[in-house]
This record gives structure tokens, C-alpha cells and sequence, in this order.
């Protein structure tokens, strides 16, 4: 039994062509962060390399700051943001928000060029954009500069049709249904 699963994975590594791929997580349903830290789980089982830059997200306390911690060092998260633009208690103003999102894309360009990660997840991006932190054009630009093997996924709603189309999977989670909308608050360890 064991054999059998030994000699079944020594031929999935052997099938892997190290290409990287262009992944994206869109669409209002929920999942699109918890779809990349799945690849984040599967990596690290294959003692890949993994980092994540987080748009947006930044201010709050949620369960990924702590798991990412027990990962280490296959797994690294920066939660670059300021929190969420606009709403709930968002205290900040837009500049402060896109002064963040500069930052992150600065740090996105040093991680690629260290060539230290198999794959680099940039949480919340398609949403940076969508809300004018920054251009789907410094989007283009960061998959124009991506190193040969590196694995991108690129998460968020509203993931530019530009990213779609240059993308190699892309995945629309759509929402059928949500707590929230019956009143019931986010639940720690599910929501974050």
C-alpha cells in the first residue's frame, strides 16, 4: 500500500512540468482566499516555497495570521493593507488605502525578483483594482514580470477581463447563499 502510493507520487512529480501557472479566484461568493490557502496546505506538503501579499486586509486579526506562523518558513504572509476600503469601520482615508497598495505591489516586485517562492499568492488584487487602489495595468505588468516556474494566484471579486483572459485557470466562485444575509455574523474560524 504504501509502495503503491510512493511509486504514484514519484510519477505525479516526474509529470509536473514546473511551468507555473496563472491562477484566479473570483466572483461574490465566498472562498476565493480559502481556495488559495488550500494551495498554500498542498505546497507546503511538497516542501514548496509559498509567500502572500494581502490587498485590503491588513488591520483585524484573523485565523490565517496565526496558522501562516506554523507554517513557517515554507509559508509566508504579509498582510499589507489597511483594511477594508469603505466599509464597516474603516477609519482611513482612500490615499491612506492606496498608499498601501503601492506598497504591496513594491513588495510583490521584490519577492519575484528574490526568485525565493515556487508560488506567490496576491490576495485581494482583482479587488485593489476594481476599486482604484491600483491599474489593471501594474496587474499586466506584475504577470509580465513573473519568473519562469513561479506560480501566481490572484484572488478576489472582480477579477479584470485582461487577467482572465491571460490567466491559465480561473475559477468564479458565485454565491447560491450566505449567513450574513440572515442575519447571522461572521463565525470565527470560518469567516476569519
Amino acid at each position: 500500500m504504501i509502495l503503491n502510493y510512493i511509486s504514484s507520487t514519484m510519477k505525479m512529480r516526474q509529470m509536473s512540468t514546473k511551468k507555473g501557472l496563472v491562477i484566479v479566484y473570483t466572483g461574490n461568493g465566498k472562498g476565493k482566499t480559502t481556495a488559495a490557502l488550500g494551495i498554500v496546505l498542498r505546497a507546503v506538503g511538497h516542501g514548496m516555497k509559498v509567500g502572500m501579499i494581502q490587498f485590503i486586509k491588513g488591520e483585524w486579526y484573523y485565523g490565517e495570521l496565526t496558522s501562516a506562523r506554523r507554517l513557517e518558513p515554507e509559508f509566508d504572509l504579509v498582510a499589507a493593507g489597511k483594511g477594508f476600503v469603505g466599509i464597516i469601520d474603516d477609519d482611513h482615508h482612500i490615499q491612506d488605502h492606496k498608499n498601501a497598495a503601492r506598497v504591496a505591489l513594491d513588495l510583490i516586485r521584490k519577492k519575484m525578483s528574490e526568485k525565493k517562492y515556487d508560488i506567490l499568492i496576491l490576495d485581494e488584487i482583482n479587488y485593489a483594482a476594481k476599486i482604484g487602489l491600483i491599474s489593471v495595468s501594474e496587474m499586466l505588468d506584475i504577470l509580465k514580470r513573473r519568473p519562469k516556474g513561479m506560480t501566481l494566484v490572484l484572488t478576489g471579486n472582480y477579477a479584470p477581463q485582461e487577467i482572465i483572459d491571460l490567466a491559465d485557470l480561473v475559477t468564479e466562485m458565485r454565491e447560491v447563499k450566505h449567513p450574513y444575509k440572515l442575519g447571522i455574523k461572521a463565525e470565527k474560524g470560518i469567516d476569519f
